[in-house]
């Protein structure tokens, strides 16, 4: 394990390096090819990086940050558009920070919600100050052919969100309730062997959002801290969503839906329409476009982890939800056009068993495959020992 330490602090401060080179090019090299020739090398050893780190919770953190995360704020950053690029004047610090964490700087958003953006667009196009660019506050809004889906605060109409409940979501007590939920479910795993398959897949899922959720918290935390930034926040309970265009746009991992709507939602659905495709269908096959990157970067992700042929089983499961929320969308948009819609009751059990089934179908298999869960235990066994050894030094 000290080994996999002194790796993963060679490994972040090559991150250091690399961003700090890329800081200075800012300035030096204009937007375009041939910022892009400058920063290229450094995307292709931020996918080499994480291959020196096997663990599962820093190797996969590691390769989550920067393979993914910082590999797009790069590519964008490359052409002058993204979170790296907002202001000129932004510390090195800062720099670094929204590079290659799972952050985003919150912005002020208007007091009344707007009804902007198309009605199949789970990925609404912002621009840097929060605002729709195709939908501008300044000027009246006009009645579009495409209903919103959601506001420019990123409320959601099927959910909306009182600010109080926002507020909530990044309280202490919520996290530390978070906290001690994980804790207990490592502590059941003692018992797995009495345990049904299927149960067990189960508790698996919740850990992941836990871990993930805490994981991103504590992250979010210490640039607030470090570097003085209000943050969003990463998760917006989605264990409430109430159906897959909510859970997946408005709830789950909200950072790395943001960086998908930039970097292929947007592009694609533009492409689309300037090449004369239909603007009712062109931001339907931009949202599937979105998944098959995230299927892809998923399968990445689950290699750096097990460091076994792709199975190509994560890359299905996104086809299929992309799939599926496609449809779901033309169901809204197209047949149920009197805005009629399922009860809550309903459709929020129907949508979350959806994706538990796929995912014990399509998701987990890989993942126990490599044998993740067992790797993960192991891990917290020593840092159990570890701080068992530091609690006795200390008395």
């Amino acid at each position: 394990m000290e080994g996999e330490i002194y790796n993963f602090i060679k490994v972040w401060l090559s991150v250091f390096v690399c961003l700090s080179y890329c800081y200075t090019i800012n300035k030096k090299v204009s937007k375009g090819l041939s910022r892009l020739l400058c920063v290229l090398p450094i995307v292709c050893l931020f996918l080499f990086l994480p291959l020196d780190l096997h663990s599962i919770h820093l190797g996969g953190t590691t390769a989550f940050f920067i393979a993914w995360l910082a590999n797009f704020k790069l590519l964008l950053f490359a052409f002058g558009k993204g979170p790296l690029c907002s202001d000129p004047s932004i510390s090195l610090g800062r720099f670094v920070a929204l590079a290659c964490l799972p952050i985003k700087i919150q912005q002020n958003t208007p007091s009344k919600p707007q009804n902007t953006s198309s009605k199949v667009n789970p990925f609404p196009l912002e621009s840097q100050n929060g605002h729709s660019k195709e939908n501008p506050p300044q000027k009246p809004i006009e009645k579009l052919k495409n209903p919103p889906m959601a506001h420019l605060n990123g409320q959601n109409k099927e959910n909306p969100t009182s600010k109080k409940t926002q507020e909530s979501h990044i309280s202490l007590p919520n996290y530390a309730v978070k906290g001690v939920l994980l804790a207990i479910l490592v502590c059941l795993y003692d018992y797995s062997d009495h345990m049904h398959p299927k149960v067990l897949l189960i508790l698996y899922c919740f850990h992941i959002y836990l871990l993930l959720e805490f994981i991103l918290a504590i992250v979010a935390t210490l640039a607030r801290v470090l570097l003085g930034m209000e943050l969003e926040p990463q998760f917006n309970e989605p264990y409430l969503s109430t159906s897959l265009q909510d859970f997946w746009g408005k709830r789950w991992n909200l950072m790395v839906t943001n960086m998908l709507r930039i970097t292929v939602y947007n592009p694609t659905r533009h492409a689309l329409v300037t090449r004369g495709i239909n603007k009712k269908w062109a931001p339907l096959i931009a949202v599937f476009a979105t998944f098959v990157v995230s299927g892809f970067m998923h399968e990445l992700i689950f290699y750096y982890l097990g460091r076994m042929s792709p199975t190509w089983e994560v890359t299905w499961f996104f086809l299929l939800h992309g799939l599926c929320l496609v449809v779901e969308l033309v169901l809204k948009t197209e047949v149920f056009t009197g805005g009629w819609r399922l009860p809550r009751l309903i459709s929020g059990p129907l949508a979350i068993g959806f994706v538990f089934i796929t995912s014990f179908w399509l998701f987990f298999p890989p993942f126990l495959r490599f044998k993740a869960d067992v790797r993960a235990f192991e891990e917290y066994a020593v840092l159990g020992g570890f701080l068992k050894n530091v609690t006795r030094t200390s008395i």
